[in-house]
């Protein structure tokens, strides 16, 4: 897979000493869905900021499908769209107005055609002629989405896309984000909801106080770090647990009537087996049976704390 954004020893130190970022290695591929996860302050924005021309890095090098974003600054934007946190849109523009302007901006020939397919894409287009001063902060963030995609660019950053907004219109957020996705589109978002990452990006990278962590495909991340544990309920309570259960690494609870086992994900589920059967053979009665497995949350709160 061909990347379209390389970023090389980037680091951003302001005036006052405080380091944004320090040393941030990273390759965007073409066509992914990369969502950047960190804590306020982490460094996620200044990331976006930097990569997109705002602000200006300290040190390191970024470059944009082949341009560097500093000596070929107006080839690198006109690539980027960007939706930033804040609601930032004129209370009486109009929404066709709006989208129509920002496409002009970018020195893109008038397509209305486009403009059109765009805005029904994003459930605007019965909204065109509204003012924006009139519509929710749901609908004034597809306004921002389509202010970003109106000249047509290849990479779009997603500021906290769904930050303030309902379970209900995030999720239709999310499928806006998989067909940009499904049209080519390169997709980097930030967020702090663990769910919105899991559920739509391809790649993770977890940022924390200005350094990268980690960056891995969701998956793998999961399989990795993940655990599952196996908890059976017992019919009666057991002071201790039998020799033979004690090779398995068990925790039996105070009151003995929960066994955990605790197993990595990928972990064949043959052990599982012979553990259920040991189970059974000790004597003791099962009630109930219980699976849980971590979640990006919890590996995400332990690989911060290690940091």
């Amino acid at each position: 897979m061909s990347s379209i954004v390389s970023i090389s020893n980037l680091s951003k130190t302001y005036g006052t000493g405080f380091e944004a970022l320090k040393e941030i290695n990273l390759t965007i591929n073409k066509g992914e869905i990369l969502a950047l996860l960190g804590p306020n302050g982490a460094g996620k924005t200044t990331l976006i900021s930097t990569i997109c021309g705002i602000i200006s890095p300290t040190l390191g090098s970024v470059s944009v499908d082949g341009y560097d974003i500093i000596k070929n600054f107006r080839e690198t934007r006109g690539i980027i769209g960007l939706v930033p946190q804040e609601l930032t849109l004129g209370a009486f523009d109009k929404v066709w107005s709006t989208v129509n302007f920002s496409r002009g901006l970018f020195n893109k020939k008038k397509d209305d055609a486009y403009l059109e397919r765009l805005l029904k894409d994003l459930s605007l287009f019965d909204k065109k002629d509204a003012e924006l001063r009139t519509l929710s902060g749901g609908m004034k963030r597809r306004v921002l989405i389509a202010k970003a995609l109106a000249h047509q660019p290849k990479i779009l950053f997603l500021d906290e896309p769904t930050a303030g907004v309902d379970v209900e219109l995030r999720k239709d957020m999310w499928e806006i984000v998989r067909k940009l996705k499904s049209s080519g589109v390169t997709i980097i978002l930030t967020t702090h909801y663990i769910e919105e990452a899991q559920a739509i990006a391809d790649r993770i990278g977890v940022i924390s106080d200005g350094e990268l962590l980690l960056v891995e495909k969701t998956k793998t991340l999961m399989d990795r770090l993940g655990k599952k544990q196996l908890i059976v309920e017992l019919k009666e309570k057991s002071k201790q647990l039998p020799e033979v259960l004690k090779k398995y690494n068990l925790e039996l609870n105070e009151e003995g009537k929960l066994i955990t086992y605790t197993y990595n994900i990928e972990d064949s589920g043959t052990v599982i087996s012979e553990l259920l059967k040991s189970i059974v053979d000790a004597g003791l009665v099962t009630k109930d049976l219980q699976i849980n497995q971590t979640s990006l949350e919890d590996i995400f709160v332990e690989l911060v704390k290690k940091s």
